[in-house]
């Protein structure tokens, strides 16, 4: 399981840009497979957890304490 490191604000709009993407790209565009980008902020945000986050040592969930 990937480790925690996506929090607040950042969560938030990662869900809403990517629910966005996927949105205007479905009722926009023909059959091109662009919108398919929309998954992964949207993916992200719900997980909680970014992979390129983890490669680069950030970490925008608040800290306990």
């Amino acid at each position: 399981m990937l480790k925690k490191n996506v929090g607040g604000i950042d969560r938030t709009a990662r869900i809403a840009i990517g629910a966005f993407m996927l949105l205007a790209w479905a009722f926009l565009t023909d059959a091109s497979p662009l919108w398919l980008i929309g998954i992964v902020p949207l993916a992200t945000g719900l997980m909680s957890s970014c992979p390129l986050y983890n490669f680069i040592g950030v970490n925008t969930c608040q800290k306990k304490g």
